[in-house]
């Protein structure tokens, strides 16, 4: 099922594609004062804590209410339900926003997922998304980490930030952890990147879960950002990493692992900072920087009210 957001509408609309990846023609970027084509990808989630349901209609009005995309929300079949036909058309977009945690894809969708980012496509991976497919090792090398879902040490070592660089360990053990729904502080370390630009260089993030003990290739990471807990809040207390970039192909991921619900997409960093990411996914740019007046400080968090209201009912 698709369903197109622009400006804040929600229209119905179906998609034939020609073939498991192909649209109306070859992949094409959007042209500069075009819409950047989005498609937010949801329609399963394997732990009951992520309810993509609710989470996905905020990301779908966070982007539309930056007037730069034009986002259609994609919803695979139902987990555990047969899924062989699912294949959405990825070439018709600049960039997949992946709000997916479950079911592992048909071959031939892998595939034409993988020919998409090769060929230049951007991919957003949000939170819960990094849980998805531990044995597809593309998806593995393009998300840099992730966690559950039955990484170990044979899924790459454990990543973090130490000492102003990438810290690779080696230990073996289970990959994912949390602490608390607490807010945190949030600390750039490549403030001259598009998407960090002109941000404050720490900032108080909402209400939110800080994955740590991520397992993976860690290739062609670019940190961003990183979070950190502190023990009274069950975190490690270590510098982890919450907002980066890989290279994958010619293709450009943005990896935020913020936004566990919808309380914590709320905060104005994370609204921000996936507005820009989205956009530097797609083109590898960010046309506007400037701050909003309510971003959060190192003191204060700030949220702005993301409640979709209810659809009216049809007329009969």
């Amino acid at each position: 099922m698709n369903h197109r957001i622009g400006t804040g509408l929600l229209l119905l609309s179906i998609l034939f594609p020609a073939a498991c990846g192909v649209g109306e023609g070859d992949q094409a970027m959007s042209q500069p004062g075009e819409k950047i084509r989005v498609m937010l990808l949801d329609g399963q989630m394997i732990y009951d804590g992520h309810k993509w349901a609710e989470t996905s209609p905020v990301f779908a009005a966070i982007l539309a209410s930056a007037g730069r995309f034009d986002v259609e929300v994609v919803t695979s079949p139902e987990r555990g339900r047969p899924n062989d036909d699912f294949c959405p058309a990825f070439s018709d977009y600049d960039v997949i926003v992946a709000n997916y945690e479950g079911d592992p894809w048909p071959q031939k969708t892998m595939d034409a997922f993988e020919q998409y980012m090769r060929d230049g496509g951007g991919l957003v991976v949000i939170h819960a998304a990094d849980n998805a497919f531990p044995d597809w090792p593309a998806w593995n090398e393009m998300i840099g980490f992730g966690g559950w879902g039955g990484r170990d040490e044979q899924s790459g070592p454990m990543i973090w930030w130490d000492d102003g660089k990438i810290k690779y360990d080696e230990s073996p053990g289970p990959g994912g952890y949390h602490g608390a729904n607490a807010d945190w502080p949030v600390t750039v370390r490549d403030p001259d990147h598009p998407i960090m630009k002109g941000l404050p260089t720490v900032w108080l993030h909402c209400c939110d879960e800080l994955y740590s003990k991520m397992r993976g290739p860690g290739q062609n990471m670019h940190v961003l950002a990183t979070g950190r807990q502190s023990p009274d809040q069950k975190g490690t207390g270590r510098d982890e990493i919450c907002l980066f970039t890989v290279t994958w192909g010619d293709g450009r991921i943005f990896h935020t692992t913020m936004g566990h619900d919808v309380r914590s997409i709320s905060c104005v960093g994370f609204i921000t900072t996936l507005q820009r990411g989205t956009e530097w996914a797609a083109t590898g740019k960010v046309m506007r920087t400037e701050v909003p007046d309510d971003f959060p400080t190192a003191e204060t968090t700030s949220t702005r009210d993301m409640t979709i209201p209810a659809s009216p009912p049809e007329n009969n």
